[in-house]
């Protein structure tokens, strides 16, 4: 037993040696690894910067030439304006809205001017000016996010609702999740703006949106109607009270008799429920104020929350600007025309 002990030593010492060697073996090869990567960009780094300075001055001639060819026609160009219009649908009325937008800029894109001039009721040659429609969410802040998640948390049944978060909620949410939209409107007439408000307010009317419209205000009539019955129906409780109140002055108690039970009012007890009753009054009044301040603020199916300029502003973005494209097209086209060549030549040249 003695012999075999220094035996399983060394085979333990054996077996930790080997350890230790595949341990220092997939160091060397991660290293190793890691060597290569940096080597190869470094390697990309020098081919690239040897490319550019080899060939500078045809990239920088190209570049020049195409500078110059995009600032003439940037001068020669007609200007480009843009104005914004802000708008609140009611009644589902904004799929209506981007439905036609998206019909607009199909009829630009057709060149079917005249259709688009019976739609905006201008002539020909000014809606030839238009060059597109575009329709975005509105601005919101943080808190209106954070309600239509709670509204969309409650139509949803509670096992689902455990997987969706505020976030996820957020970035997939379609343009119809908004309640305001900013539509902008490209052209290159800059006093056109106005002109197209009209037609773009008939965007709005709808069957689907008008029968809404009439099935809200038959439904508030009916809550109206409610809501007067009931306070009525308080007031002539209110007039029992006052005439209870006018016969305990003439006596300390009154009791009266139903079905049989007898219970009686005393001061305290009536002013308590005529307290009660005025407030009941006073919430149902409040009610039917609300019903009313809805039907006047939702008379229609939107609102403009901010109008289009009377002059637009003059389109500024750096994609519309030749003069800065142009070259940067001209230096791609030149890394293609240059990758292609090495390409080309290094298959020429392959030997397998």
């Amino acid at each position: 037993m003695n012999k075999n002990l220094p035996e399983q030593q060394t085979s333990g010492e054996v077996d930790l040696g080997q350890l230790f060697t595949l341990i220092g073996n997939a160091f060397q090869k991660l290293y190793n690894l890691i060597a290569s990567i940096i080597k190869a960009v470094f390697s990309v780094i020098i081919y690239t910067l040897k490319a550019l300075i080899v060939n500078v001055k045809t990239i920088l001639i190209v570049m020049i030439l195409a500078g110059v060819l995009g600032y003439v026609l940037d001068k020669v160009k007609p200007d480009s304006y843009s104005s914004t219009m802000l708008v609140k649908p009611y009644f589902d009325s904004k799929y209506q809205l981007i439905t036609n937008i998206n019909y607009f800029n199909a009829l630009i894109e057709n060149e079917n001017f005249e259709m688009l001039s019976s739609l905006f009721k201008l002539p020909e040659e000014d809606v030839k000016n238009i060059g597109e429609f575009i329709i975005q969410p509105g601005p919101e802040t943080e808190n209106q996010r954070i309600l239509q998640f709670e509204n969309f948390i409650k139509d949803v049944d509670s096992i689902r609702a455990q997987n969706i978060n505020y976030e996820d909620f957020v970035e997939n949410r379609s343009i119809y999740s908004s309640d305001f939209f900013e539509i902008s409107v490209t052209a290159s007439k800059k006093d056109i703006f106005p002109k197209l408000e009209e037609g773009l307010n008939n965007s709005f009317t709808n069957f689907y949106s008008l029968k809404k419209m009439k099935k809200r205000d038959s439904l508030i009539s009916i809550q109206k109607e409610n809501i007067r019955e009931q306070i009525e129906q308080v007031d002539k409780l209110q007039e029992i009270y006052i005439n209870v109140l006018k016969d305990e002055s003439q006596s300390k108690a009154t009791e009266l008799n139903l079905g049989g039970e007898g219970f009686s009012l005393s001061s305290d007890k009536t002013k308590t429920r005529e307290y009660d009753l005025l407030n009941t009054e006073m919430q149902l009044r409040n009610e039917l104020k609300q019903l009313q301040e809805k039907k006047i603020e939702e008379d229609v199916f939107f609102d403009v929350i901010s109008s289009f300029q009377e002059v637009g502003n003059k389109s500024t973005e750096w994609y519309n600007r030749y003069t800065l494209v142009f070259p940067i097209l001209a230096f791609i086209i030149l890394c293609v025309i240059y990758l292609s060549r090495k390409t080309v030549t290094y298959v020429n040249n392959y030997e397998a």
